[in-house]
């Protein structure tokens, strides 16, 4: 059984659990996402929590490419005002960080209790990243990503696409594991580096990520292998989003990072009673 330690209480991933996104952003992909204002930030927490999220995973900068490159200092301005008001009103919730800084994936987790640190650059972008966090001792969400976000596009030609994701994670993840993180989730990183192709592909492989041995992420909630695939937008793609969390599902993910958490409830819910008679 799958399982990590948030302040030393066991998640296990017997039953996948559901990470809902909230944006502090003005320019993230997807606008129904964008959260501005106290009142705003509340209420998205409190919908992620009664829709049935048992995570949230806050981000102050936006991870599409054409998207402004924030620094390290004016992401944590943007950043830390609402995590102070997150943990006031929700004091239990778990809560992760979307950075690659480790200045502020440390404030985050040392000023205001975050649980764990979701970095998109797998430690790439700030190679004080992996010690940090091992300082920290929070689990950490390793992503596959080549470059930053403004250039990840023009790098999607690879070897052999599927064994040169998987090195990636063996090599990182034995970085972090020298260094005492042991509670590592797998992200293979669905849009990032890769083409509309490449992210079917990785899909279809999703179960070869399970040598590791650890719970895996996945993220494909609105994105543009969804909504180029099929001639739409980020608003009109939940259908296909659903579609791709439960073929997720049934090769074993273990968290679905979601902006619409009703939704991947329902497909969690579904698939877990189909595996009642197949067991």
């Amino acid at each position: 059984m799958k399982t990590i330690n948030i302040n030393g209480k066991l998640i296990d991933f017997s039953t996948p659990k559901v990470m809902g996104i909230m944006n502090l952003t003005p320019d993230s992909f997807y606008a129904g996402s964008r959260t501005e204002g106290a009142h705003e930030i509340v209420e998205r927490c409190y919908q992620i929590i009664s829709e049935g999220g048992t995570m949230i995973d806050i981000g102050a900068q936006s991870t599409s490419p054409a998207s402004r490159f924030l620094a390290a200092k004016e992401e944590a301005e943007r950043l830390m005002p609402s995590l102070g008001l997150i943990r006031k009103e929700f004091p239990d919730a778990i809560l992760s960080v979307d950075t690659f800084y480790a200045d502020v994936a440390k404030q985050a987790v040392e000023e205001y209790g975050v649980n764990m640190i979701n970095d998109i650059s797998g430690g790439q972008l700030d190679e004080r990243m992996f010690p940090v966090v091992a300082q920290l001792n929070v689990p950490y969400i390793l992503m596959h990503m080549r470059g930053t976000p403004q250039t990840m596009q023009e790098m999607t030609r690879y070897d052999n696409f599927i064994q040169d994701i998987l090195y990636y994670f063996s090599e990182r993840k034995a970085k972090l594991n020298l260094l005492g993180v042991n509670d590592v989730i797998i992200d293979p990183g669905f849009g990032f580096s890769k083409t509309i192709s490449q992210n079917y592909e990785l899909m279809a492989y999703l179960k070869y990520f399970h040598i590791f041995e650890e719970p895996i992420l996945v993220g494909v909630s609105r994105k543009s292998m969804i909504y180029r695939l099929l001639d739409t937008t980020p608003a009109e793609s939940l259908n296909g989003t659903s579609v791709l969390n439960t073929l997720a599902l049934l090769s074993g993910a273990n968290i679905l990072r979601v902006h619409d958490v009703k939704e991947a409830v329902e497909c969690i819910k579904i698939i877990t009673k189909i595996s009642d008679f197949d067991s």
